[in-house]
């Protein structure tokens, strides 16, 4: 699998997607109302936030992301609203990117199907259907780093160990998989010790740290980027 996958380059604004197996859906998975904030430092240095919410929507729930993002070609806004059901199957995703480049993608899920559209300034649009082996459906947005916290939540904390998830990245039209394991309770030098996940392509590690169920630390070793829930 291609480097793209899973990077933290903050001035690609990828669009993941993650397809999973209903046996690692845990029985008991519900959401709860959320709202927060991350900071985005690369190599220790401000370059950029998010500020989320998870909130239910009828019978449905909608998790959004309003990222501000420093790149070289200047600042550029990336908006993500996802649409999920109560086991959390996704049913639309949309994210629009304003910037140098102004770039927006349309997904919507239908059982095991997703259809995208992808619309890019000065471009057609452009379609394609995916089909996965599973209806359960994760999405992941590398400007949308709350939407780790849903990816969390999927992970069956029961079972433990190393449980991998189909990737697929609408942007490049590139599969792959990533693997999620729960490395316990880890020493963070901070006084406090939280719950880390370590989530692995071939060549990227990130790694996941929880405060009982929040996500208040994101970290990529390989690009010295750190998100810090405030």
């Amino acid at each position: 699998m291609r480097r793209s996958i899973l990077r933290f380059d903050i001035c690609a604004c990828l669009l993941l997607v993650c397809t999973l197996g209903a046996a690692t859906i845990a029985a008991a998975f519900a959401f709860a109302p959320d709202k927060g904030k991350f900071k985005i430092l690369v190599n220790g240095q401000a370059a950029g936030t998010e500020e989320f919410s998870l909130s239910a929507n009828g019978g449905n729930w909608t998790a959004h992301g309003n990222a501000e993002i420093q790149t070289p070609q200047g600042a550029a806004r990336v908006t993500g609203n996802l649409e999920l059901r109560p086991d959390g199957a996704p049913v639309r995703y949309e994210w629009n990117m304003q910037g140098a480049k102004k770039a927006a993608s349309t997904i919507v899920f239908n059982g095991a199907t997703a259809n995208v559209e992808l619309r890019m300034e000065g471009a057609r649009p452009y379609t394609q259907q995916f089909t996965f082996n599973s209806d359960r459906v994760v999405v992941l947005d590398n400007n949308m780093y709350d939407q780790y916290a849903i990816l969390t939540h999927l992970y069956d904390w029961g079972k433990k160990g190393a449980q991998t998830f189909s990737v697929i990245v609408p942007q490049e039209m590139t599969p792959g998989s990533v693997t999620v394991e729960s490395l316990g309770k880890q020493d963070t030098g901070r006084g406090a010790k939280l719950e880390q996940l370590r989530v692995k392509t071939e060549d990227i590690e990130i790694n996941l740290f929880l405060d009982g169920e929040r996500l208040v630390r994101i970290v990529s070793p390989s690009a010295n980027a750190e998100i810090i829930r405030e």
